[in-house]
Protein backbone atom coordinates (compact mmCIF):
# COMPACT_ATOMS: atom_id res chain seq x y z
CA UNK A 1 0.00 0.00 0.00
CA UNK A 2 1.43 3.28 -0.91
CA UNK A 3 2.38 5.49 1.93
CA UNK A 4 1.96 9.27 2.44
CA UNK A 5 5.52 9.61 2.52
CA UNK A 6 6.08 8.24 -1.02
CA UNK A 7 3.32 10.77 -1.69
CA UNK A 8 5.47 13.63 -0.94
CA UNK A 9 7.52 13.14 -4.52
CA UNK A 10 4.77 12.17 -7.07
CA UNK A 11 5.24 14.56 -9.81
CA UNK A 12 1.95 14.60 -11.56
CA UNK A 13 1.46 15.95 -15.70
CA UNK A 14 -1.75 17.73 -16.60
CA UNK A 15 -3.36 17.30 -19.54
CA UNK A 16 -6.13 18.95 -21.52
CA UNK A 17 -7.30 16.49 -24.06
CA UNK A 18 -9.38 18.73 -26.46
CA UNK A 19 -6.02 20.97 -26.28
CA UNK A 20 -3.34 18.49 -26.37
CA UNK A 21 -3.17 18.04 -30.18
CA UNK A 22 -4.77 18.80 -33.43
CA UNK A 23 -6.94 15.85 -33.06
CA UNK A 24 -8.12 16.56 -29.71
CA UNK A 25 -8.64 12.98 -28.64
CA UNK A 26 -8.00 10.00 -26.65
CA UNK A 27 -5.61 8.66 -29.23
CA UNK A 28 -3.74 11.87 -29.37
CA UNK A 29 -2.33 11.86 -26.14
CA UNK A 30 -1.97 7.71 -26.44
CA UNK A 31 0.41 8.90 -29.18
CA UNK A 32 2.35 11.80 -26.30
CA UNK A 33 2.56 8.94 -24.14
CA UNK A 34 6.45 8.18 -24.54
CA UNK A 35 7.48 10.97 -24.51
CA UNK A 36 5.59 12.16 -21.73
CA UNK A 37 6.70 8.92 -19.81
CA UNK A 38 10.37 10.12 -20.55
CA UNK A 39 10.34 12.98 -18.65
CA UNK A 40 9.80 11.02 -15.52
CA UNK A 41 6.18 11.95 -14.62
CA UNK A 42 4.35 9.46 -12.11
CA UNK A 43 0.94 10.33 -12.93
CA UNK A 44 -0.85 11.79 -15.55
CA UNK A 45 -3.67 13.95 -14.68
CA UNK A 46 -6.60 14.30 -17.70
CA UNK A 47 -9.13 17.35 -17.16
CA UNK A 48 -13.09 16.20 -17.30
CA UNK A 49 -13.30 13.18 -19.87
CA UNK A 50 -17.00 13.50 -19.83
CA UNK A 51 -19.47 14.63 -22.19
CA UNK A 52 -19.87 18.84 -22.36
CA UNK A 53 -23.51 20.34 -21.72
CA UNK A 54 -24.67 22.58 -24.16
CA UNK A 55 -27.11 24.68 -22.55
CA UNK A 56 -25.69 27.85 -21.44
CA UNK A 57 -22.21 26.92 -22.73
CA UNK A 58 -19.61 29.61 -23.04
CA UNK A 59 -18.00 29.59 -26.07
CA UNK A 60 -18.27 27.59 -29.10
CA UNK A 61 -17.35 24.18 -27.32
CA UNK A 62 -17.72 24.85 -23.94
CA UNK A 63 -16.15 24.10 -20.41
CA UNK A 64 -15.04 20.50 -20.04
CA UNK A 65 -15.90 21.39 -16.36
CA UNK A 66 -19.32 21.89 -16.67
CA UNK A 67 -20.32 17.97 -17.41
CA UNK A 68 -23.68 16.89 -18.74
CA UNK A 69 -23.29 13.08 -18.07
CA UNK A 70 -20.34 11.27 -14.96
CA UNK A 71 -20.93 7.99 -16.55
CA UNK A 72 -19.51 8.43 -20.24
CA UNK A 73 -16.92 9.88 -22.46
CA UNK A 74 -16.92 13.14 -24.35
CA UNK A 75 -17.12 11.65 -27.82
CA UNK A 76 -14.99 14.00 -29.25
CA UNK A 77 -12.65 12.13 -26.77
CA UNK A 78 -13.44 9.11 -28.23
CA UNK A 79 -15.44 5.91 -27.06
CA UNK A 80 -15.06 3.96 -23.80
CA UNK A 81 -13.08 0.90 -25.33
CA UNK A 82 -10.47 4.41 -26.37
CA UNK A 83 -10.43 5.25 -23.00
CA UNK A 84 -9.58 2.22 -22.00
CA UNK A 85 -7.00 1.68 -24.38
CA UNK A 86 -5.16 5.31 -23.03
CA UNK A 87 -5.24 3.73 -19.51
CA UNK A 88 -3.71 0.39 -20.06
CA UNK A 89 -0.82 2.27 -22.45
CA UNK A 90 -0.07 4.52 -19.58
CA UNK A 91 0.29 1.33 -17.43
CA UNK A 92 2.42 -0.32 -19.49
CA UNK A 93 4.58 2.25 -19.94
CA UNK A 94 4.46 2.54 -15.51
CA UNK A 95 2.33 5.49 -15.60
CA UNK A 96 -0.90 6.22 -13.56
CA UNK A 97 -3.96 7.82 -15.01
CA UNK A 98 -5.67 10.32 -12.03
CA UNK A 99 -8.96 11.60 -13.74
CA UNK A 100 -10.87 15.04 -13.15
CA UNK A 101 -14.42 14.49 -11.27
CA UNK A 102 -16.76 17.35 -10.62
CA UNK A 103 -19.52 16.78 -7.89
CA UNK A 104 -20.12 20.50 -6.84
CA UNK A 105 -21.94 21.34 -10.30
CA UNK A 106 -23.08 19.49 -13.56
CA UNK A 107 -24.14 21.35 -16.72
CA UNK A 108 -27.95 22.98 -16.97
CA UNK A 109 -29.00 19.96 -19.31
CA UNK A 110 -27.31 17.36 -17.88
CA UNK A 111 -28.74 13.56 -17.28
CA UNK A 112 -29.22 14.51 -13.31
CA UNK A 113 -30.98 17.46 -13.76
CA UNK A 114 -33.46 16.06 -16.89
CA UNK A 115 -33.96 12.82 -13.72
CA UNK A 116 -33.09 14.22 -11.04
CA UNK A 117 -33.75 17.76 -10.34
CA UNK A 118 -35.07 17.80 -6.68
CA UNK A 119 -30.57 16.70 -6.27
CA UNK A 120 -29.96 20.43 -6.96
CA UNK A 121 -29.85 23.28 -5.07
CA UNK A 122 -33.63 24.71 -6.43
CA UNK A 123 -34.15 28.88 -6.71
CA UNK A 124 -37.27 30.47 -5.63
CA UNK A 125 -39.27 29.00 -8.66
CA UNK A 126 -37.97 25.48 -8.23
CA UNK A 127 -35.19 25.49 -10.80
CA UNK A 128 -31.62 24.46 -10.18
CA UNK A 129 -28.96 27.28 -9.68
CA UNK A 130 -25.75 27.99 -9.11
CA UNK A 131 -24.42 30.27 -5.43
CA UNK A 132 -21.91 31.22 -7.67
CA UNK A 133 -22.98 33.74 -10.44
CA UNK A 134 -20.11 33.81 -12.52
CA UNK A 135 -20.34 29.85 -13.08
CA UNK A 136 -23.42 30.62 -15.85
CA UNK A 137 -23.12 27.10 -17.57
CA UNK A 138 -23.47 25.35 -14.47
CA UNK A 139 -25.96 24.29 -11.45
CA UNK A 140 -24.96 23.25 -8.52
CA UNK A 141 -25.68 19.95 -6.76
CA UNK A 142 -27.08 19.61 -3.04
CA UNK A 143 -25.53 16.89 -1.26
CA UNK A 144 -27.87 16.66 2.02
CA UNK A 145 -29.29 13.60 -0.92
CA UNK A 146 -28.11 10.25 0.02
CA UNK A 147 -29.58 8.86 -3.05
CA UNK A 148 -27.20 11.48 -4.82
CA UNK A 149 -24.19 9.95 -3.23
CA UNK A 150 -24.97 6.52 -4.17
CA UNK A 151 -24.95 7.83 -7.49
CA UNK A 152 -21.53 9.53 -7.76
CA UNK A 153 -20.08 6.22 -5.77
CA UNK A 154 -21.49 3.78 -8.75
CA UNK A 155 -19.39 6.60 -11.39
CA UNK A 156 -16.61 6.09 -9.29
CA UNK A 157 -16.56 2.85 -8.96
CA UNK A 158 -16.94 2.46 -12.49
CA UNK A 159 -14.06 4.63 -13.71
CA UNK A 160 -12.19 2.77 -10.23
CA UNK A 161 -12.79 -0.76 -12.54
CA UNK A 162 -11.43 0.61 -15.93
CA UNK A 163 -7.96 0.74 -14.14
CA UNK A 164 -8.19 5.15 -12.88
CA UNK A 165 -5.71 5.54 -10.11
CA UNK A 166 -5.85 8.77 -9.22
CA UNK A 167 -8.92 11.46 -8.51
CA UNK A 168 -8.63 15.28 -9.13
CA UNK A 169 -11.63 16.53 -7.28
CA UNK A 170 -13.22 20.21 -8.68
CA UNK A 171 -13.47 22.79 -6.05
CA UNK A 172 -13.52 19.95 -3.28
CA UNK A 173 -14.05 22.23 -0.42
CA UNK A 174 -17.50 23.05 -2.00
CA UNK A 175 -18.85 19.06 -1.03
CA UNK A 176 -19.18 17.73 1.93
CA UNK A 177 -16.67 15.32 3.39
CA UNK A 178 -19.24 12.56 4.77
CA UNK A 179 -19.21 12.01 0.62
CA UNK A 180 -15.51 12.34 0.31
CA UNK A 181 -15.56 9.83 2.50
CA UNK A 182 -17.61 7.36 0.73
CA UNK A 183 -16.27 7.79 -2.70
CA UNK A 184 -12.68 7.21 -1.05
CA UNK A 185 -14.00 3.79 0.64
CA UNK A 186 -15.74 2.73 -2.69
CA UNK A 187 -12.35 3.29 -4.78
CA UNK A 188 -10.10 2.07 -2.23
CA UNK A 189 -12.50 -1.24 -2.26
CA UNK A 190 -11.01 -1.53 -6.11
CA UNK A 191 -7.63 -0.27 -5.69
CA UNK A 192 -6.29 0.40 -2.08
CA UNK A 193 -3.86 2.58 -3.68
CA UNK A 194 -5.96 5.42 -5.43
CA UNK A 195 -4.54 8.46 -4.48
CA UNK A 196 -6.78 11.73 -3.99
CA UNK A 197 -6.27 15.27 -4.83
CA UNK A 198 -8.34 18.21 -3.47
CA UNK A 199 -8.20 21.39 -5.82
CA UNK A 200 -8.56 23.33 -2.29
CA UNK A 201 -9.47 26.92 -2.91
CA UNK A 202 -8.68 30.51 -1.73
CA UNK A 203 -8.56 31.09 1.68
CA UNK A 204 -10.18 34.41 0.97
CA UNK A 205 -13.36 32.69 -0.37
CA UNK A 206 -13.68 30.07 2.34
CA UNK A 207 -14.05 33.20 4.21
CA UNK A 208 -16.65 35.15 1.83
CA UNK A 209 -18.70 31.80 1.35
CA UNK A 210 -19.28 31.47 4.95
CA UNK A 211 -19.95 34.85 5.93
CA UNK A 212 -22.64 34.75 3.34
CA UNK A 213 -23.72 31.31 5.32
CA UNK A 214 -22.49 29.12 2.25
CA UNK A 215 -20.87 25.80 2.74
CA UNK A 216 -16.61 25.93 2.40
CA UNK A 217 -14.36 23.47 3.63
CA UNK A 218 -10.95 24.49 4.80
CA UNK A 219 -7.48 22.63 3.94
CA UNK A 220 -7.53 21.44 6.89
CA UNK A 221 -10.51 19.99 6.94
CA UNK A 222 -9.88 18.42 3.76
CA UNK A 223 -6.99 16.43 5.03
CA UNK A 224 -9.41 14.36 6.98
CA UNK A 225 -9.83 12.79 3.67
CA UNK A 226 -7.61 14.23 0.91
CA UNK A 227 -3.50 13.17 0.54
CA UNK A 228 -2.55 16.25 -1.30
CA UNK A 229 -4.78 19.71 -2.04
CA UNK A 230 -3.77 22.42 -3.59
CA UNK A 231 -1.47 25.60 -2.22
CA UNK A 232 -4.18 28.16 -3.23
CA UNK A 233 -3.88 28.52 0.36
CA UNK A 234 -0.36 30.72 -0.19
CA UNK A 235 -0.51 31.07 -4.08
CA UNK A 236 -1.39 34.62 -4.43
CA UNK A 237 1.66 35.59 -2.25
CA UNK A 238 3.73 33.66 -4.47
CA UNK A 239 1.95 35.08 -7.23
CA UNK A 240 3.16 38.80 -6.00
CA UNK A 241 6.78 37.27 -5.04
CA UNK A 242 7.15 36.28 -8.29
CA UNK A 243 5.83 39.81 -9.96
CA UNK A 244 8.53 41.61 -7.34
CA UNK A 245 5.50 42.81 -5.43
CA UNK A 246 6.28 41.09 -2.36
CA UNK A 247 9.71 40.30 -0.48
CA UNK A 248 9.68 36.27 -0.90
CA UNK A 249 10.94 35.99 2.38
CA UNK A 250 6.86 36.50 3.26
CA UNK A 251 6.29 33.52 0.93
CA UNK A 252 8.25 31.79 2.41
CA UNK A 253 7.19 32.10 6.27
CA UNK A 254 4.05 30.96 4.74
CA UNK A 255 5.15 27.69 3.96
CA UNK A 256 7.29 27.46 7.48
CA UNK A 257 3.32 28.14 8.63
CA UNK A 258 2.58 25.16 6.26
CA UNK A 259 4.04 22.99 8.63
CA UNK A 260 2.40 24.04 11.76
CA UNK A 261 -0.94 24.51 10.44
CA UNK A 262 -1.55 21.10 8.68
CA UNK A 263 -0.94 17.52 10.06
CA UNK A 264 2.78 16.35 10.24
CA UNK A 265 2.33 14.33 7.16
CA UNK A 266 0.68 16.61 5.09
CA UNK A 267 1.18 17.09 1.06
CA UNK A 268 0.69 20.25 -1.09
CA UNK A 269 0.84 20.40 -4.60
CA UNK A 270 2.93 22.76 -5.93
CA UNK A 271 3.43 24.56 -9.17
CA UNK A 272 4.40 27.03 -11.37
CA UNK A 273 0.99 26.78 -13.32
CA UNK A 274 -2.31 24.86 -13.97
CA UNK A 275 -5.24 25.32 -16.30
CA UNK A 276 -6.43 28.15 -14.20
CA UNK A 277 -3.41 30.66 -13.43
CA UNK A 278 -1.22 32.44 -15.94
CA UNK A 279 1.54 30.81 -17.12
CA UNK A 280 4.68 31.28 -15.23
CA UNK A 281 6.95 32.70 -18.49
CA UNK A 282 3.44 35.22 -18.62
CA UNK A 283 3.88 35.99 -14.64
CA UNK A 284 7.45 36.53 -14.05
CA UNK A 285 9.72 39.20 -15.12
CA UNK A 286 12.18 37.54 -17.28
CA UNK A 287 12.96 33.66 -18.61
CA UNK A 288 15.80 32.93 -16.39
CA UNK A 289 13.68 34.30 -13.29
CA UNK A 290 10.36 31.97 -14.16
CA UNK A 291 12.80 29.53 -14.70
CA UNK A 292 14.37 29.92 -11.31
CA UNK A 293 11.02 29.74 -9.95
CA UNK A 294 9.84 26.78 -11.70
CA UNK A 295 13.13 24.97 -10.21
CA UNK A 296 12.17 26.16 -6.70
CA UNK A 297 8.68 24.70 -6.78
CA UNK A 298 10.32 21.68 -8.17
CA UNK A 299 12.67 21.48 -5.05
CA UNK A 300 9.76 22.74 -2.70
CA UNK A 301 8.02 20.05 -0.37
CA UNK A 302 5.44 18.47 -1.94
CA UNK A 303 4.38 17.01 -4.91
CA UNK A 304 5.10 18.60 -8.00
CA UNK A 305 2.66 19.53 -11.24
CA UNK A 306 3.67 19.98 -14.56
CA UNK A 307 0.72 21.36 -17.04
CA UNK A 308 1.38 20.65 -20.48
CA UNK A 309 2.88 23.07 -22.51
CA UNK A 310 5.56 23.89 -19.77
CA UNK A 311 7.97 21.93 -21.36
CA UNK A 312 7.79 24.08 -24.28
CA UNK A 313 8.07 27.33 -22.49
CA UNK A 314 4.64 28.88 -23.84
CA UNK A 315 3.22 32.28 -22.30
CA UNK A 316 -0.19 31.13 -23.93
CA UNK A 317 -2.70 29.60 -21.64
CA UNK A 318 -5.09 27.57 -24.15
CA UNK A 319 -8.49 29.02 -24.29
CA UNK A 320 -11.04 26.65 -21.57
CA UNK A 321 -14.22 27.10 -24.20
CA UNK A 322 -12.53 26.89 -27.90
CA UNK A 323 -10.57 24.82 -29.73
CA UNK A 324 -6.87 26.09 -28.96
CA UNK A 325 -4.20 23.47 -29.46
CA UNK A 326 -1.08 23.69 -27.34
CA UNK A 327 1.97 25.91 -29.23
CA UNK A 328 4.33 22.76 -28.49
CA UNK A 329 7.63 24.10 -30.68
CA UNK A 330 11.07 22.12 -29.84
CA UNK A 331 9.97 20.85 -26.30
CA UNK A 332 12.93 23.13 -25.24
CA UNK A 333 12.59 22.90 -21.53
CA UNK A 334 12.68 19.12 -21.73
CA UNK A 335 16.19 18.43 -20.27
CA UNK A 336 15.21 20.74 -17.31
CA UNK A 337 12.48 19.10 -15.92
CA UNK A 338 13.86 15.87 -16.39
CA UNK A 339 16.58 16.87 -14.53
CA UNK A 340 14.30 18.17 -11.83
CA UNK A 341 11.40 15.56 -12.07
CA UNK A 342 14.92 13.18 -11.07
CA UNK A 343 16.26 15.40 -8.54
CA UNK A 344 12.18 15.40 -7.08
CA UNK A 345 13.25 11.72 -6.31
CA UNK A 346 17.06 12.06 -4.55
CA UNK A 347 17.24 10.28 -1.18
CA UNK A 348 17.75 13.78 0.19
CA UNK A 349 14.78 14.91 -0.40
CA UNK A 350 13.05 11.77 0.27
CA UNK A 351 14.20 11.13 3.66
CA UNK A 352 15.53 14.72 4.40
CA UNK A 353 13.99 17.83 5.97
CA UNK A 354 13.52 20.94 3.96
CA UNK A 355 15.64 24.36 5.36
CA UNK A 356 15.04 27.70 3.88
CA UNK A 357 18.29 29.63 4.96
CA UNK A 358 17.51 33.26 2.81
CA UNK A 359 15.17 34.77 0.57
CA UNK A 360 16.95 38.32 -0.98
CA UNK A 361 18.45 38.46 -2.88
CA UNK A 362 18.37 34.44 -3.49
CA UNK A 363 16.44 31.83 -1.74
CA UNK A 364 18.95 29.54 -0.62
CA UNK A 365 17.38 26.05 0.49
CA UNK A 366 18.90 22.64 1.65
CA UNK A 367 17.20 19.00 2.05
CA UNK A 368 19.46 18.47 5.29
CA UNK A 369 20.22 14.01 5.28
CA UNK A 370 22.52 11.65 6.00
CA UNK A 371 25.03 11.00 4.24
CA UNK A 372 24.60 13.94 2.26
CA UNK A 373 21.98 16.89 1.45
CA UNK A 374 20.66 18.25 -1.14
CA UNK A 375 21.36 22.14 -1.72
CA UNK A 376 19.45 24.47 -4.22
CA UNK A 377 20.48 27.98 -4.65
CA UNK A 378 17.37 30.13 -6.57
CA UNK A 379 18.17 33.40 -8.25
CA UNK A 380 14.67 34.64 -8.11
CA UNK A 381 15.66 38.28 -8.24
CA UNK A 382 18.21 38.30 -11.77
CA UNK A 383 21.26 39.41 -9.86
CA UNK A 384 24.35 39.52 -11.06
CA UNK A 385 27.92 38.86 -9.12
CA UNK A 386 29.42 37.01 -6.07
CA UNK A 387 26.91 36.08 -2.64
CA UNK A 388 27.62 34.97 0.69
CA UNK A 389 26.49 31.42 1.55
CA UNK A 390 27.06 29.42 4.58
CA UNK A 391 28.18 25.84 2.30
CA UNK A 392 31.50 24.60 3.10
CA UNK A 393 34.27 25.50 0.76
CA UNK A 394 34.93 23.44 -2.12
CA UNK A 395 34.15 22.36 -5.60
CA UNK A 396 30.43 21.13 -6.52
CA UNK A 397 29.07 19.90 -9.36
CA UNK A 398 26.00 21.72 -10.46
CA UNK A 399 22.97 18.91 -11.01
CA UNK A 400 21.20 21.32 -13.21
CA UNK A 401 24.06 22.32 -15.83
CA UNK A 402 26.63 19.64 -14.79
CA UNK A 403 29.19 22.33 -14.63
CA UNK A 404 31.64 22.62 -11.41
CA UNK A 405 31.76 25.70 -9.49
CA UNK A 406 33.57 26.61 -6.70
CA UNK A 407 32.75 28.18 -3.05
CA UNK A 408 35.64 29.84 -1.98
CA UNK A 409 35.42 32.22 1.68
CA UNK A 410 31.87 31.10 1.85
CA UNK A 411 31.37 33.35 -1.36
CA UNK A 412 30.20 31.90 -5.08
CA UNK A 413 28.73 33.40 -7.94
CA UNK A 414 25.59 33.76 -8.58
CA UNK A 415 23.96 30.95 -10.59
CA UNK A 416 22.26 32.94 -13.69
CA UNK A 417 18.79 31.03 -12.83
CA UNK A 418 19.06 28.28 -10.20
CA UNK A 419 22.04 25.31 -8.99
CA UNK A 420 21.49 22.36 -7.33
CA UNK A 421 24.01 20.01 -5.93
CA UNK A 422 25.00 17.81 -3.11
CA UNK A 423 26.72 18.79 -0.07
CA UNK A 424 28.05 17.17 2.96
CA UNK A 425 26.47 18.63 5.94
CA UNK A 426 26.83 16.60 8.57
CA UNK A 427 27.90 18.85 11.38
CA UNK A 428 25.58 21.67 9.45
CA UNK A 429 22.74 23.11 11.59
CA UNK A 430 20.09 26.43 10.32
CA UNK A 431 20.08 27.83 13.39
CA UNK A 432 17.25 30.51 14.10
CA UNK A 433 19.62 33.70 12.82
CA UNK A 434 20.50 32.22 9.51
CA UNK A 435 16.68 31.79 8.43
CA UNK A 436 15.26 33.77 5.59
CA UNK A 437 17.48 36.61 6.48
Amino acid sequence: MISKKDLRNLVIYEIYVRNHNQGGDFQGVIGDLPRIKALGVDYIWLMPIHPIGKVNRKGTLGSSYAIADYTTVNPDYGTEQDFKHLVDTAHDLGLKVMIDVVYNHTSPDSVLVQEHKEWFRLDVRGNPTTSVPDWSDIVELDHSHPELHEYLVKAIQKWSALGVDGYRCDVASLVPLEFWYKARAAAAAINQDTIWLAESVHPDWVAERRRNGLFALSDSELYHVFDITYDYDIFRAWERAVKGDLDTRYYLDLLYLQNAIYPVDYIKLRYVENHDTDRVMELAPTRQQALAWTAFQAFNKGAWLIYAGEESATPHKPDHFEKDVMPWGNYELTPLIQKLVALKKDPAQVTGELHFLTSQPLIQAVWLAQPTSLVGIFNTSAVKGEFPTEFPDGTYQDLLSGEDFVIRDHKMNVPVMACIFHCALSNFKPTRKMLLV
